[in-house]
C-alpha cells in the first residue's frame, strides 16, 4: 500500500472487553490469532509485522495498567507466551508492529501509556517528518516531557491527550485528527491521516476507524458473548464470560461469516459495562 507517496507499513491490533481472562485466550488460541497475524496477516498492507510488540492491561482502576513490550518479532517471544498464560484481565490491548521508518525500539512499541490511559494506532500519518516540529510543539508544555519515542502514533496520543482525552475522548481525537489535518494541508499534504485507534482508562474502551482520503484501514467488532463463544467453542466453551464482553480486532480471529462486523468508515465505539454504542467520526479543525 502508498500513503502520500510512499509505502505505509501498517500494524495489527486487539483489543478486549469484558469479564477477566487470560491474555493468551486471543493472543495464541484462536487459528488467526494475533500471534499468527503477526507472521500471516491478510488485510493488512504487509504480511509480516514483526518489529516489536506490547501488551497492556488492566487489573485494578485505581492502579496504572501495566505495559510489556519488546522490539522481537512476537510470534517467538516465550516471555510473551509465558505472561499470557497467567494474566487475566477484563480489559486488555495488545499490538503487533510493521515499522512505517521510525526506529525498532521498545519506546516505539504500542502500546502507549500515560497515567491510566492506554493508546494503540494502525496506520500513519502521511510525511510526519515534514509536519512533527509544528505537531509537537503543539503539544502541551506539561505533557512534553512524558513523550519518549519518535513515533508519529504516540505525536498522536499527546496531542490528544492536550485536546482533551481524558475529560472528552471522542472530541478529543476529533480535535486532534482536525489538527493533524490542518497542519498537513498547510504544509501541502493532501491525505494526512491514516488511522485505526484503541485507546481506554480503564473503565471504558474507544475505538476509531478514520482516514483523511476515506479509505481506512480494517478494523472488526465481534457480536454478542453467545456468537463469541460459537466463533471459538475450543476458547471459550467454559470460560465464564460476562454478557457484555467484545472483542476489537483489526482483522478477524477465525473464518466464520457473520460473527464479526466491520467497522464503518469514520466512526468511533465505544464499549463499558454493557454499553455498546457507535458514533459517526467527524475531524474538528482548531
Amino acid at each position: 500500500m502508498t500513503f502520500g507517496g510512499k509505502t505505509a507499513h501498517m500494524c495489527r491490533w486487539l483489543a478486549y472487553s469484558g469479564s477477566p481472562i487470560n491474555l493468551e485466550k486471543l493472543l495464541y488460541e484462536p487459528e488467526h490469532s494475533l500471534i499468527h497475524q503477526s507472521l500471516h496477516a491478510r488485510l493488512g498492507a504487509e504480511t509480516v509485522n514483526g518489529d516489536g510488540f506490547g501488551v497492556g492491561y488492566y487489573d485494578d482502576v485505581e492502579v496504572p495498567p501495566a505495559v510489556f513490550k519488546d522490539t522481537k518479532p512476537a510470534w517467538g517471544d516465550r516471555n510473551l507466551r509465558e505472561l499470557a498464560r497467567h494474566v487475566r484481565s477484563p480489559l486488555f490491548m495488545a499490538h503487533v508492529r510493521a515499522s512505517s521508518g521510525t526506529a525498532v525500539q521498545q519506546t516505539n512499541c504500542h502500546p502507549f501509556r500515560h497515567g491510566n490511559w492506554l493508546w494503540m494506532h494502525n496506520g500513519a500519518i502521511s510525511q510526519f517528518g515534514r509536519l512533527k516540529r509544528d505537531l509537537v510543539l503543539a503539544v502541551e508544555p506539561e505533557l512534553f516531557p512524558a513523550i519518549e519515542g519518535s513515533t508519529d502514533s504516540e505525536v498522536m496520543f499527546f496531542l490528544a491527550l492536550t485536546f482533551g482525552l481524558r475529560e472528552d475522548p471522542p472530541g478529543a481525537v476529533e480535535r486532534m485528527v482536525g489538527f493533524v489535518e490542518e497542519t498537513g494541508r498547510a504544509h501541502g499534504v493532501e491525505h494526512p491521516v491514516q488511522m485505526t485507534v484503541a485507546t481506554s482508562d480503564g473503565e471504558r474502551l474507544w475505538a476509531f476507524r478514520y482516514s483523511t482520503e476515506r479509505r481506512s484501514r480494517s478494523l472488526f467488532h465481534s457480536t454478542t458473548t453467545e456468537c463469541l463463544r460459537d466463533l471459538h467453542p475450543e476458547v471459550f466453551m467454559r470460560a465464564e464470560l460476562s454478557g457484555d464482553a467484545r472483542v476489537l480486532v483489526s482483522e478477524p480471529l477465525r473464518d466464520l461469516p457473520g460473527l464479526w462486523i466491520e467497522a464503518p468508515e469514520s466512526t468511533f465505539t465505544v464499549i463499558s459495562h454493557g454499553l455498546f454504542e457507535m458514533h459517526p467520526f467527524h475531524p474538528k479543525p482548531e
